[in-house]
């Protein structure tokens, strides 16, 4: 079953693009026409290039692995932390940090550097500094709090990127590229596609077109995770059945062996008797 519908991408929008002038060559092949000195998206490769990624992405999260969302564009950046906190996915929505993914061990120290601020808070040391130590303390976890918090998870490197605006997102398709990570976005008419492997020709400005696109993405790694689930959970029934099954032989066999025994006692204590008399 489609994830959405022709008219579903009409109504939020996602097949405008932007003015002819500040087009990319490379979208040619995702742009149904010209309107207005508007590029008009053909919406039939959306629908495909939509439910192709979601496939992909489901596949991904199914295999135990995480998905980090990156817009930091003013109208995507709540849209997304919210749909990417449903799913308990890492998410980047104020500033890429270059570095972020090619140099991820400091990244690691700075989160690190942040929990441990939370547990001078917990044990009490935090009271017991000076006010102007704490204040500098305090400033410093907010400032880790707004550039990491969405990260502060992430224990290892993402399986693979989702982006809104690849021309904004240069620097983490970038580093991305190096790393042979997986990358899915929304690329709209003035944007390069061909470092994109699951690229999605949509509208990336409008905030219904981000909306819909990120919650067809959101759904399938919810589903990802469900099946995740279901097997995990068949999988122990099917260790628990196991064991019993084993238990049960265990003592079919014990009470075999045991039957076997008073047997065999039944037999030599007649021959006993006969030899006393």
């Amino acid at each position: 079953m489609a994830r959405t519908t022709y008219q579903d991408l009409l109504d939020a929008g996602v097949h405008f693009g932007h003015l002819t002038r500040k087009w990319d060559p490379k979208m040619a092949q995702y742009i149904f026409m010209e309107r207005n000195g508007i590029h008009i998206i053909d919406l039939n490769k959306t629908l495909n290039k939509v439910e192709e990624a979601a496939a992909a992405i489901k596949q991904i999260v199914k295999s135990g692995r995480k998905v980090l969302f990156v817009a930091t564009k003013k109208q995507a950046k709540d849209i997304v932390a919210d749909y990417a906190k449903t799913v308990n996915m890492p998410f980047v929505t104020e500033r890429w940090l270059g570095g972020m993914l090619t140099n991820f061990a400091t990244v690691r120290k700075s989160i690190k550097k942040m929990s441990n601020i939370d547990k001078l808070t917990k044990d009490g040391t935090y009271s017991n500094l000076s006010k102007k130590e704490r204040l500098m303390i305090q400033r410093e976890r907010i400032k880790l709090e707004t550039l990491l918090g969405g990260i502060s998870d992430l224990n290892r490197l993402p399986a693979a990127l989702f982006l809104i605006d690849v021309k904004k997102e240069h620097i983490a398709v970038s580093e991305a590229l190096k790393l042979n990570i997986p990358t899915f976005a929304m690329v709209d008419t003035n944007s390069d596609p061909s470092n994109i492997d699951f690229p999605i020709p949509a509208n990336d400005d409008a905030t219904k077109s981000i909306s819909l696109i990120t919650g067809i993405i959101i759904q399938a790694i919810q589903e990802g995770l469900d099946e995740r689930k279901r097997e995990k959970e068949d999988e122990a029934e099917k260790e628990a059945a196991a064991s019993k099954a084993k238990a049960d032989g265990g003592d079919a066999e014990g009470r075999r062996r045991r039957g076997a025994v008073a047997a065999e006692a039944e037999t030599e204590a007649p021959a006993a008797e006969s030899t006393e008399e």
